[in-house]
């Protein structure tokens, strides 16, 4: 790496690293991940097949444990509203993170989606905690970094955060950085959708993992909030759905914070669960199924998902009657994508 006698070069390794920092994207359109063919694949109403239950099953993705730790603790989530958000915005996203502990929700449901995710486990034995609280919460209405910030300065927002009062958990906490409407991010829109990584203890004061997530619903919901919008390259091939909780951005975002947290909770430090040789540029559990979000999903197709009397889409059940769509993940067991809304 870089001597702390060359701080020049020490600099420019600071600069470049955040680069590989792993990107997320509801729709499958990334040249550097892995795309698995899925064969016969069905459209809904159809019979599936066995060959159709483990969407994206192939002997050909090679996803390996690196020795590095998974997040085994008890998780704490702070959250950072960084920007103006409606207080039905923050309640959605609020649910969507409580209900992943919540178990008494009705099947299919948030909580069964992690217990996908809970199956890795590091070299101790120790698998991915179950148990997710919010830990506290913190505002940044007036845009402190300004509007357009770059993926260092999301870490500033981290350390501001703590200097306001947010505690710096550096045993149990995860830090979302969640930017409203009008915040540009570097890359967003045209190459990612959300990030996780690990802050410097120079710019923070501790190794703490975090994640980015952006509000979509006014710059690019056709990328980043799929399906409930459809890029325009599509044309009338498939229809938008329609969002269970009437926001395309706040449920196009609830599926990016879903993959966010099931690779950063598998992978915090890039050195634990990934496919791929190259640690700077990992694909991780929820890239190998981006797009799919039921049997049959893949190429462009989300799968098989449930309508409510409404027509709004979902595919998992959450606390207070909550309803979400959310991402399918890869399982270490079946060596494929699963869901719990998955057809048997």
């Amino acid at each position: 790496m870089c001597s702390s006698s060359s701080p020049s070069l020490l600099l420019i390794f600071l600069l470049l690293l955040p680069s590989f920092i792993i990107a997320a994207s509801p729709f499958p359109y990334h040249s550097n991940k892995i795309h698995i063919p899925l064969a016969g694949v069905k459209r809904s109403g159809d019979t599936l097949g066995e060959s159709e239950r483990y969407e994206g099953s192939s002997d050909l993705v090679h996803l390996r444990y690196h020795m590095g730790p998974v997040l085994s603790s008890s998780i704490k989530l702070y959250l950072i509203w960084y920007g103006r958000w409606a207080p039905s915005q923050q309640s959605t996203i609020r649910d969507f993170l409580l209900s992943i502990s919540d178990s008494s929700s009705p099947s299919p449901s948030v909580s069964e989606w992690w217990s996908t995710v809970s199956l890795y486990a590091d070299q101790t034995g120790a698998n991915v905690t179950r148990s997710l609280t919010i830990g506290g919460e913190s505002s940044n209405p007036s845009l402190s970094r300004g509007t357009s910030l770059t993926r260092l300065s999301i870490q500033q927002v981290i350390s501001d955060s703590i200097r306001s009062g947010l505690p710096a958990d550096h045993r149990n906490g995860v830090y979302l950085v969640l930017t409203a409407a009008g915040v540009d991010v570097q890359d967003f829109c045209r190459a990612v959708c959300g990030f996780h990584y690990f802050t410097f203890p120079s710019m923070v004061g501790h190794t703490l993992p975090y994640a980015w997530i952006g509000y979509s619903g006014r710059q690019c919901p056709d990328v980043c909030a799929y399906p409930f919008a459809i890029p325009a390259y599509m044309g009338r091939a498939t229809a938008a759905m329609r969002p269970p909780n009437g926001d395309v951005g706040v449920d196009g975002m609830v599926s990016v914070i879903a993959h966010e947290l099931a690779e950063l909770s598998t992978n915090p430090l890039v050195n634990a669960w990934y496919a791929g040789d190259d640690p700077t540029s990992p694909t991780e559990i929820a890239d190998l199924c981006e797009g799919v979000y039921g049997s049959g999903g893949g190429g462009g197709y989300t799968g098989q998902v449930a309508s409510d009397g409404a027509g709004r889409q979902f595919n998992v059940n959450g606390r207070k009657g909550r309803k979400f769509l959310i991402q399918w993940v890869w399982s270490p067991v079946l060596r494929a994508c699963a869901g719990p809304n998955a057809v048997n």
